[in-house]
């Protein structure tokens, strides 16, 4: 299932709900990812400063991976109800 992100916080979001469907805590994911648990919650919260390969860490460390695609046309409104 593609799921859309448009803001660090909706990428938050996702990879919230994604630690959780497989049972992990925020240090399991930290862990599989290298990093510490409190940079897993800075990314959970949507902070904006988190950098690209971290980003990238904690996502192959969930089996997912990061795409490019053209924009759809849905309003900011339609995608946080995805939330």
């Amino acid at each position: 299932m593609i799921q859309l992100a448009r803001t660090p916080k909706q990428i938050g979001n996702l990879v919230r709900r994604a630690r959780k469907q497989r049972g992990w805590s925020q240090t399991q994911l930290g862990d599989k990812a290298g990093l510490r648990q409190e940079t897993i919650s800075l990314i959970e919260t949507g902070n904006p400063a988190t950098r690209l390969e971290t980003l990238l860490a904690v996502l192959g460390a969930l089996d997912l991976e990061f795409r490019i695609t053209a924009r759809s046309k849905a309003d900011a409104s339609e995608i946080e109800a995805l939330f």
